[in-house]
């Protein structure tokens, strides 16, 4: 797993955060860990899949029900593994 080393940061911020992880029962590693990903990552992101549905619908695609039906009859077995030789 991808390491970071953050030089440089100012004393206040280092104590706000130990008192912070103090809060949550982790460590300061733990807690700048979960600040990272909560600011890379946030709750109320749109996501890829989400954004696209949406573009369709308001371009006249397939309706939900007409997404069920065709998922309905999606052949869901699983493909033969590749031969190589």
């Amino acid at each position: 797993m991808p390491s970071i080393t953050v030089r440089n940061i100012p004393d206040e911020v280092h104590r706000a955060i130990r008192v912070r992880a103090a809060m949550h029962g982790c460590s300061t590693e733990a807690e700048v860990r979960s600040i990272l990903e909560q600011a890379a990552k946030p709750e109320g992101r749109l996501k890829l899949g989400t954004l696209l549905a949406s573009i369709a619908r308001e371009a006249g695609g397939l309706t939900d029900e007409e997404f069920a039906l065709f998922d309905n009859v999606r052949d869901r077995t699983p493909a033969a593994p590749l031969s190589f030789e």
